[in-house]
Formats: C-alpha cells, sequence, structure tokens
C-alpha cells in the first residue's frame, strides 16, 4: 500500500467522501476513485464500508464524539451523578437523563460523553435536537454523523451501516418535543447496531423496552456535614465561581449566598442567569429582584413549582434590560438554531449592524445568549428555555407574524446563497455551512403563511435542491412536492414536478412515479399555452415511460404513448434546440419498439425492458461495411449533440445503445455506453437533471461491458458506482457488483455481499426488479462452483420464488449447465443444453447460454454436439469465444484450441476458467490445482 493509498484509505475511515478527500489531498474526485478501486482490491474487500472498518481498525487513534462541545466554564458539583451515569451506560445500551428545563442535563451529558469516549472506538456524535422537527430527526443524527442517504437506502438504514457492530456512543440531547419519534429511532438503532449506546436527555422518558432513567434534580442548598464550620455547598460553588466571571473581585456573606441559592431553588440555570447580574446590583439587589418576581409567579396557574425560579430570574433578567436589548432579544426567538450577526439583521432591520452586535454582546455578557462554537463566523443561540420565553415576549407585543415574515425573508436569501455556492464537487465545508442553517430554513418553511405564494415556493424549491445536494433524497422529493403545491404559477409547479420525478430515480426502484410525475407537469402546463414546456414535458415522459418501464405495474400501451408523442409534435417549435432534442430522443425510442413486442431481451441487470426474446430485421450496413444506425437514432444523436448539453446527448445515447442491443450488436453497443460513461464528469451533481442519466449511465455501462464479456471494465463501472456518492452503497449497487465479481473468480468477494443484498431487498419490501436477476443466480453459481450445494440451492429457490421461470430463467439457465459442466453431471445435459439456447440469439444473456451449452454438449458426448459447437456464434462476446475455444479443445484434443481459450480468459481476468482450462492441457494440472484452491474451490474436484 502506497502512501497516498494510507491517506485515502484513513479518510474513509474518517466517513468522508470522495469528493472530500478530493479537496483534503488536492486530487482529483477521477484519481480518489482509482485509489479507492485499488484498495479494495489490495485489502481484498467488497465495498467501501469494509474499508472504512479496516481503516478503523488499523488506526491507533480512537475516533471522537462528533459535534461534542466544548464546554466554556468550569464544571461544579455533580460528581456523584457524573459516576452514576457512567456507570449506567455501561450497564445498558440506553439511558436517559430526566429532570426539568435549566436543571444541567446537557451539561452533565456533555461532561460524562468526554470523559466515555475512550470507550467508544468507533465514536459516536452529540445531537443537539433542539432546533429539530419532528420530522428530521434522522437528518440531524445523519448530518452530525456525516451519513448521506442512498438509493434504496433511508437514513434510518444509512445511520445503522455506518454505526455497523463497532462501538459507538450517540448523545441524543433535548428530546422532549419530539420524543416519539427519538423513541423509534432509538429502538430501531440500538436493534441494528448491537454495541451502539445511546445517551438521551429529556424532561421525560422514551418508553423505550430496556430504557434505563436517571433522573436529575437541582443542587442540593445545603451541605450534609458534620463539621463545626458548614461546607458550602455545589448550588454555593457555582454561584461563586460564575459571579467571579462577572465580577472578579466579588465576594459575599455566606448567609446571603445561601439564602440566594435557596431563592433559586438550586437551578443551575437560574443560579448562572442571576450571578451574571451581581456586579452590577450585588448580593442585596439580586435577592430583592428575585423576592419580588418569585411572588407574581406564585399565584399563576399551571406553573411547574420546579420552574418558578427559573422563570423568575429570566422574567427579572429580562426587565432590567434597556428597550433596545429586549426589542432584539425577543426577536431572536425566531431562531430554531444558532444564529449569526447577518441573520439577526436580517430580522432586525431597522437596527444598524454595529449597532446589533454591541447589543448581542450585551446579551451574552448577561448569559440571556450563548456563544455557539464552531468554525467560521461567531454564531450565538438560545437555551431552549430562555428561547420558549423570547417568543412569548414577541407574542405579547404582536410581533410574531412580522418577525416570522422577515424570517422567512432570511430563509430565502440564505438558501439561495447556498445553492449558489453549489460547484461540481459538494465539498464538506459546504455541507457543514448548510448543516448549520437547515433546521431553520425547515423551520421557516413550516412557519410560513399556507397557499401559493413567492417567498414559501422559493424556499420549498431551494430546500428541495439543498436537501438533494446533501444527498437527504426522501426529504428532498417531499419539498419539491410541497413547492408544486405552493407555486404561484403553473410553469413553476411544472418544473417542481419535473425536479421531483428526476429526483425518484436517486431513491431507488422509482416504478412509475416519475412517469405519473411527468404527466401532472403536463396537466398543469396544458393550463398555460406554453407550447415548448408541454412537448418538453410531454416527450419526456414518452422517453421515461420507454427507458425506464421495467418496474411499471404495467406497461404503457404503445399506442398512449404515440397519443403523447403526436400532441408534444404538435405543441413544440421544433426551432428550438432543446425542443427538438427531446422529441427526437422520444421517436428514436419508439422507433425501436413494435406495439406487438411487449417485452425486450433477458439482460444482466436493470437495461432489460422485459423477459420475453425477439429478434428484428437487421439494418442494412453502410458503405464501409460498418453497422449503421437505424435512421431516427441517428438524427436524435446529432440534434442532441448540437444542444452541447450532456444530459441530452447522454439520452440520445441510451436510444443508440437500445437499437444497437436489440439488433445484436454489442460492440457497438459497448462502445456507445463507454462514450456516455465518459460524460459522468461533466454531469452537474447537484442538478436534479442530471439524476436519471447519472444513475442510468452506471447501469448500462455495466450492462454494455457485460455484454461483449469484457468483465475487467464490468467491475470497474461496479465498483466505480459502488463508491458513487449518488448511487453507491444500496444493495442494488452492491447486486450489481456481484455478477462481475463471479465471472471473474472473485467467490470471496462476492459471498461476502449475500447477506446485504438480500437483507436490503427484504428492507426494500421485496421489489422483483431486474437489478437482481443475475446477482441472485451469480451467487448461487459461486456456491455451487466451491462445492457448498446448500447454500447453492437456497440462492437458487431464491432466484426462481416465486415461480415464474421468465424472471430469472435465461441466467439461471446458464448456472445450470455450468455447475453441471464442472461437477460433470450429465444425466439431465440434454434438458439443460435445451433450456439455455432457448430465446432468441440477441438477447444480453444469449452468448454465455449458448457457449456454455455447446460446451456441456460436447463434455457429455450428446448427440450433434459437434454440430451444435460449429453452429454457435460467440455473439461479439469475448467470454463465450473462450468458452466456445475451451469446447473445440475438448471435441478434438486440440492443445492450440486450448491454450487460445487459456490466453482469451487471461485477457478478460476470468481467474476460475482459466483454471479449469489449465486441467485440461497436459503438465498445467499442479498450476491449475493451485489456482482453485485459492479460489476457494479444491472441494468441488473430482
Amino acid at each position: 500500500m502506497s502512501k497516498r493509498e494510507a491517506e485515502v484509505l484513513a479518510l474513509i475511515g474518517a466517513q468522508l467522501s470522495n469528493a472530500e478527500i478530493a479537496d483534503h489531498l488536492h486530487l482529483s474526485v477521477r484519481t480518489v476513485e482509482n485509489h479507492v478501486s485499488s484498495l479494495l482490491r489490495k485489502c481484498g474487500v467488497a465495498n467501501r464500508r469494509e474499508l472504512s472498518r479496516l481503516a478503523l481498525q488499523g488506526s491507533a487513534e480512537q475516533r471522537g464524539i462528533a459535534g461534542l462541545p466544548a464546554p466554556l466554564t468550569t464544571f461544579i458539583g455533580r460528581e456523584t451523578e457524573r459516576e452514576r451515569l457512567l456507570e449506567a451506560l455501561r450497564a445498558a445500551r440506553l439511558v436517559t437523563l430526566v429532570g426539568p428545563g435549566g436543571v444541567g442535563k446537557t451539561r452533565l451529558a456533555t461532561e460524562v460523553a468526554g470523559a466515555a469516549q475512550g470507550s467508544f472506538a468507533s465514536g459516536g456524535a452529540f445531537v443537539d435536537l433542539v432546533p429539530v422537527g419532528e420530522a428530521y430527526v434522522a437528518q440531524a443524527v445523519a448530518a452530525a454523523l456525516g451519513v448521506t442517504e442512498r438509493p434504496d437506502q433511508h437514513l434510518q438504514e444509512a445511520i445503522a451501516e455506518r454505526l455497523g457492530d463497532g462501538e459507538a456512543l450517540l448523545i441524543l440531547d433535548n428530546c422532549e418535543h419530539v420524543i416519539d419519534t427519538v423513541a423509534q429511532f432509538a429502538e430501531r438503532t440500538l436493534s441494528r447496531c448491537p454495541r451502539t449506546r445511546i445517551l438521551a436527555t429529556s424532561r421525560e422518558r422514551l418508553g423505550v423496552p430496556g430504557e434505563r432513567v436517571l433522573p436529575l434534580s437541582p443542587f442540593s442548598l445545603a451541605a450534609a456535614t458534620a463539621a463545626p464550620v458548614p461546607l458550602t455547598s455545589h448550588a454555593e460553588l457555582l454561584f461563586l465561581d460564575r459571579a467571579a466571571a462577572a465580577d472578579p473581585g466579588f465576594t459575599a456573606d455566606p448567609a446571603t449566598l445561601t439564602l440566594l441559592c435557596a431563592r433559586l431553588d438550586g437551578m443551575p440555570l437560574a443560579i448562572e442567569l442571576a450571578a451574571a447580574r451581581v456586579a452590577a446590583l450585588g448580593t442585596d439587589g439580586l435577592l430583592a429582584g428575585l423576592d419580588d418576581h418569585l411572588r407574581l409567579l406564585a399565584g399563576g396557574r399551571g406553573v411547574d413549582e420546579r420552574h418558578r425560579s427559573l422563570r423568575a430570574v429570566i422574567g427579572w433578567s429580562h426587565q432590567l434590560l434597556d428597550e433596545e436589548e429586549r426589542a432584539l432579544f425577543r426577536r431572536l426567538a425566531v431562531f430554531a438554531g444558532s444564529f449569526d450577526l447577518d441573520a439577526v439583521v436580517a430580522v432586525t432591520p431597522d437596527v444598524a449592524r454595529s449597532q446589533a452586535a454591541d447589543v448581542l454582546g450585551r446579551l451574552a455578557d448577561k448569559n440571556l445568549i450563548t456563544l455557539h462554537r464552531r468554525p467560521g463566523p461567531t454564531r450565538w443561540r438560545l437555551l431552549e428555555t430562555v428561547r420558549a420565553y423570547a417568543a412569548e415576549r414577541l407574542a405579547a407585543d404582536g410581533e410574531t407574524e412580522t418577525t416570522r415574515k422577515l424570517h422567512l425573508e432570511w430563509a430565502v436569501s440564505a438558501a439561495t446563497t447556498l445553492e449558489a455556492a453549489l460547484g461540481g464537487q459538494l465539498t464538506g465545508k459546504w455541507r457543514n455551512d448548510f448543516d448549520t442553517v437547515a433546521d431553520d430554513l425547515r423551520s421557516a418553511l413550516a412557519g410560513a403563511p399556507h397557499g401559493a405564494g413567492t417567498a414559501p415556493h422559493r424556499l420549498a424549491r431551494a430546500l428541495g435542491h439543498l436537501t438533494y445536494a446533501r444527498r437527504f433524497l426522501l426529504e428532498a422529493l417531499g419539498h419539491f412536492d410541497t413547492a408544486a403545491r405552493r407555486a404561484p404559477t403553473p410553469q413553476e409547479a411544472v418544473a417542481d414536478l419535473r425536479a421531483a420525478a428526476d429526483c425518484t430515480f436517486a431513491i431507488g426502484d422509482a416504478g412509475q412515479q416519475p412517469y405519473e410525475l411527468l404527466l401532472e407537469a403536463a396537466d398543469r402546463m396544458r393550463e398555460t399555452g406554453d407550447g415548448d414546456l408541454t412537448a418538453i414535458t410531454l416527450a419526456f415522459a414518452v422517453s421515461t415511460a420507454c427507458r425506464h418501464h421495467a418496474g411499471f405495474e404495467e406497461r404503457v400501451p404503445y399506442a398512449r404513448k404515440l397519443e403523447f408523442l403526436a400532441e408534444a409534435r404538435a405543441a413544440g417549435d421544433t426551432a428550438n434546440p432543446t425542443v427538438a432534442a427531446h422529441l427526437a430522443i422520444a421517436s428514436a425510442l419508439m422507433a425501436s419498439e413494435d406495439e406487438s413486442l411487449a417485452d425486450a431481451p433477458a439482460s444482466f441487470g436493470p437495461v432489460a425492458d422485459g423477459n420475453g426474446d425477439w429478434a428484428e430485421p437487421e439494418p442494412v450496413p453502410d458503405g464501409n461495411g460498418d453497422w449503421a444506425e437505424p435512421e431516427p437514432v441517428a438524427t436524435a444523436v446529432e440534434v442532441a449533440r448540437a444542444t452541447g448539453d450532456p444530459v441530452l446527448i447522454s439520452a440520445a445515447l441510451d436510444a443508440a445503445t437500445v437499437a444497437a442491443l436489440r439488433r445484436g450488436r454489442r460492440r457497438h453497443a459497448r462502445r456507445v455506453t463507454s462514450e456516455r460513461l465518459s460524460l459522468l464528469e461533466s454531469l452537474p451533481r447537484h442538478a436534479l437533471v442530471a439524476c436519471p442519466e447519472i444513475v442510468d449511465i452506471y447501469r448500462m455501462a455495466l450492462h454494455g461491458a457485460l455484454s461483449v464479456g469484457d468483465l475487467p471494465a464490468a467491475l470497474d463501472v461496479a465498483r466505480r458506482a459502488m463508491d458513487d456518492d449518488l448511487v453507491g452503497g444500496s444493495y442494488v449497487a452492491a447486486a450489481q457488483l456481484i455478477t462481475p465479481l463471479v465471472l471473474t473468480g472473485r467467490f470471496d468477494e462476492a459471498l461476502t455481499l449475500d447477506a446485504a443484498v438480500w437483507d436490503g431487498w427484504l428492507r426494500a419490501g421485496r421489489p422483483f426488479g431486474a437489478q437482481l436477476r443475475a446477482p441472485v443466480a451469480a451467487l448461487s453459481l459461486a456456491a455451487g462452483l466451491r462445492g457448498d450445494d446448500d447454500t447453492a440451492r437456497l440462492w437458487r429457490s431464491r432466484a426462481l420464488n416465486p415461480p415464474d421461470p421468465q424472471r430469472y430463467g435465461r441466467f439461471m439457465a446458464f448456472v445450470d449447465a455450468r455447475l453441471a459442466l464442472h461437477h460433470e453431471r450429465y444425466e439431465a445435459a440434454g434438458e439443460l443444453v435445451e433450456a439455455a439456447v432457448i430465446g432468441h440469439s440477441t438477447s444480453a444473456t444469449a452468448p454465455y447460454r449458448e457457449a456454455i451449452a455447446a460446451e456441456l454438449a460436447v463434455a457429455a458426448g450428446l448427440p450433434g454436439a459437434a454440430d451444435r459447437l460449429a453452429a454457435t456464434d460467440p455473439g461479439e462476446n469475448d467470454w463465450a469465444a473462450a468458452c466456445l475455444a475451451r469446447a473445440r479443445g475438448r471435441l478434438s484434443g486440440d492443445e492450440d484450441e486450448l491454450r487460445k481459450a487459456v490466453a482469451g480468459w487471461e485477457r478478460i481476468d476470468a481467474r476460475f476458467e482459466r483454471a479449469c482450462t489449465l486441467l485440461l492441457l497436459p503438465g498445467r494440472a499442479d498450476e491449475a490445482i493451485h489456482e482453485l484452491g485459492e479460489l476457494g474451490c479444491t472441494a468441488a474436484l473430482k
């Protein structure tokens, strides 16, 4: 491992994305991708998660608790409670520290987390839930852990994967306002992560099985001692320490100090607020002010006795503010989280910037606001109890609506600034900037007036874009839906619905949802009479129905798509390059279909449109003898290239790929998918419109490589997809890695993915899509070739359950034939050969199936085997060509053919097949057995 690879591995262990690693090491993202691929090979692991675990195991340093607040003051008292809480964390996996607001739960939890973090090798996170809404608890935890959502993997699953089975600690602070959501989150996380522990702070217990509750009370007011001189209590020590910070020369009569702390009920926050005033008022002034405010509260209904002193000291502190301080203080209540000077100025437009900065300093001196330590500009925040009081004052002064409006305007501006900062790569700084204000953006949208409106619409759309870029994908979809409902014009709603449709591709098995969203957009567009936008929307709906209908419950009728395409042509102006490109792409895709052809060829993966096999007339070659693309396809590619838009170019090239594959022109299709793959770097990672193409490029590039038997390229594409921040990390991405792994003989690595794929499929609700066609059968093949018949039968039964022979039948037929050949089980060879060759030769699996059928016929000595072998075409597939060369060597004993097969297997890195071929060559058996031993296949040798 090189020094640079070691650096990359360490950063992977720190949960940085490829873009963040590139930014940190001053490399290109592609260079980082190459290092990651190299590390996967050298470390012999299947995915980034395993690399992260290796990095953690190999690190001498233990990971800390992310987001743990740095204490600004000394920790006083609570030694007994601290030890009790540490002991509880050692004994229970969920500990909830319960107590009233202001009693010091957060400070104690912070102190305990700092002391305990050395025991948690996998680190963890401190998550402040004060600014978090009910629907965003998982996002808050994910942001603290540096986790993002992936296709078919919601945030809860991504968080569980990050925590894994290592020792980790989550501190969930201030849970009371989101108690039900936190309880569900905690229960799911603890069930998935056996060595994770959660420390929660709340005003009430979570109510989760196994929870251990520790109540936290105010400081005792007198020290229990038999000494002749009374000892100073913890409450008094706290007061003295904080008062000395405000007035270094402060002294107090012991009796007065005791009385003050009694008036404050030993509440730490009340003590700190009062102590901040001692320099100006002295102890006598403090006592008088407290007595007055306690009398005001004594007769109030619904006042919790434990909060009387705290409300008294907050109210009294507020009364002592001047009018300038009061006006700014109450407006700060509108912020859900921390705020900087720019945000404060935005909600106080009548206050000069310098004046606002001065007032903030004065409020901080009086402990009514606190510094929020983090890199970048200075930020402040209100403690939860203080914020609640400020909100009451804001309402009492009739300023709530006005301030919320100003807050909304600030949120729109802040979101717009964050959008403008989006570049080609999403850096760690951008993510931190977003996470800092995300809760306030969400809060501003939730508090905006109902109905259509420019500001709420702009914020909802921006939040959709920002959360997509942050890879909170389900949240992004929800924001675009909100934006469409709040759009001030149909044109704006159409843009939001299109963005929502694009976003569904990132979430996973989108099914019919993007098509339905596009039809809804088209309906809205018809209201406006905007012909070009109507044409683009309808044409894109047709393209979506043609390209991505594998997950549809029912295929859109051919005639229905023709109607939409005709309407689009009539509505749009073809002089508009974008309109012309969309129409040309939809037309090319429709030209490749026929109303009577309901199914497309079986395939290795998501490119498959169906499960049947069918033939089309061969196109006429051009003047050079090369294959000429059908005219509609060539036109679509030409028109798309003229726009210079990589999204449209990619879509047009996909139409060319489909046309080539359906005519058996695999090498041409492979060249086209390679060109699409080269477009990835020009597709903006944050732009919704690029999402469907990014997802599809990986799928089709893998399919194209497998179609021609280029296994190294297929493996490279699958690994790149696994590392991609948009499509990687899901069970689908893991599944697509399995087939090239098995075909190259990397059985150990393939079989390590079995649980991730199967568990992910189950969690996703068992969607029977093309994603699992080949991988499930390939796992059966890997186990069978290694002699593990029980595991092979298990995966075979999964592949064929429910019993639908058209679903996995084609590749499973290849698997059955290959296992029969390897184990020399020839009793059913005739049936297996016939099953393998059923279907037309244009299907993507045909070269593999037909080549192995020919070899099985030869090995089993079936009648007509020689004729079958001679008639079998490798179909532009290197794997099939090597297999047929081996079959010819078997048939005639021609060692040159066998050596030709060995060379073919070496070119495509098919290690298992190479070893099996060496067994047939004189003098090479020992080499073959050694190779098979390294692959774990010696148990299966006869």
